[in-house]
């Protein structure tokens, strides 16, 4: 009579470099996301509205409508899923012709944003007024 025994060859020690993977993960997108919102308070600023402004929920939408020269309602579109997609493709080209840049920054600002959001918030860029009122 044959007998089958499982022999376990190698043990799983929860917590090994899982922790440090994982506060390596959260520290850089704290770091990620201060860097954000220190852009995003500088374009305010630029733009002559409060910085702080970007820090509240919904009232940030508000500020940044007014910056880019669309009407109050449009916030009722970015509420719309699927929607909201083309409004904020809408508002980045309009973000980037405010600050005199052109319609490849705007593309940079959707697909690449840590990058381009610093660019503009930093960078040299000034804020001419609002585009959309322009058109």
């Amino acid at each position: 009579m044959y007998t089958l025994t499982l022999a376990q060859t190698e043990t799983y020690q929860p917590g090994g470099g899982d922790a440090a993977v994982a506060i390596g993960g959260a520290l850089l997108y704290f770091v990620l996301l201060a860097v954000l919102i220190a852009a995003m308070w500088k374009i305010f600023a630029k733009a002559g509205k409060p910085g702080w402004a970007c820090l509240v929920p919904f009232y940030n939408l508000i500020v940044l409508l007014e910056i880019v020269g669309r009407p109050l309602w449009w916030i009722v579109m970015l509420l719309i899923p699927f929607v909201n997609l083309v409004f904020v493709f809408i508002i980045a080209i309009d973000l980037a012709k405010s600050f005199g840049k052109g319609t490849g920054f705007a593309m940079g600002l959707i697909f690449l944003s840590p990058i381009f959001y610093p660019i503009l918030g930093f960078g040299s860029a000034r804020y001419h007024g609002p585009a959309a009122a322009a058109a």
